[in-house]
């Protein structure tokens, strides 16, 4: 290649007309900086969840001279640590309460915004074994009966805790209302009256009533 032709002197490179960009999103704010503001650094105490906006060299500036603790005296930050690792809340005596012998304490210290669910009364000092005894006793469990008994109580509208006195009285009050001579004569009741029958038969027969 030639690189003395003619023809490279008519080569022309075109002249570029765009303008520079300025950098898009935040920029630093640092003073006189124009650089993107692609760090966050905290504002400091009493300003939690608020940052600044620097470059990289400005946030590394920020960052090496930042102190939370800024302004505080040795006590105020020795307390602060401690208060740290409860997460800075309240805390109460175990065992306070309204009533008891820590009524009296109970009066000046700081009223609490939770409570608790003690079943047991171990937080008020009540003896475990006297907690147990004072605890509700299960229900008893309801017998297992088999599918024709359980289709028979289901027909007289009761479950299976009903015992022989309540199945013969609600027997009573279904025959008396579903019979001819209690709706006039009418015997449109006849096949519930009928399955009524059997259902009191079918129990009686299992030796419930």
């Amino acid at each position: 290649m030639d690189l003395n032709s003619p023809f490279f002197d008519r080569i022309r490179i075109k002249p570029s007309c765009e303008e520079p960009q300025e950098a898009k999103g935040p920029v630093c704010e640092h003073p006189s900086c124009k650089a993107a503001g692609e760090y966050r650094a905290p504002k400091g105490r009493d300003r939690e969840g608020q940052y600044w906006r620097f470059c990289l060299q400005h946030v590394r500036e920020y960052n090496a001279s930042y102190n939370y603790f800024a302004g505080m005296s040795d006590s105020a930050v020795a307390a602060f640590q401690k208060d740290s690792i409860i997460g800075h809340r309240p805390t109460w005596t175990m065992g306070m309460n309204g009533s008891g012998q820590g009524e009296e304490q109970n009066a000046k210290a700081e009223p609490r915004d939770w409570g608790y669910f003690d079943p047991l009364g171990i937080l008020k000092g009540e003896d475990f074994t006297q907690a147990r005894t004072s605890r509700a006793k299960p229900e008893p469990k309801r017998p297992r009966y088999s599918g024709a008994v359980r289709r028979a109580l289901d027909i007289l509208g009761l479950d299976e805790t009903a015992d022989g006195p309540a199945i013969k009285a609600q027997y009573k009050s279904l025959v008396k209302r579903f019979h001819p001579d209690a709706n006039g004569g009418d015997r449109s009741f006849e096949e519930r009256l009928r399955d009524i029958i059997k259902a009191h038969d079918a129990l009686k027969s299992a030796g419930l009533c």
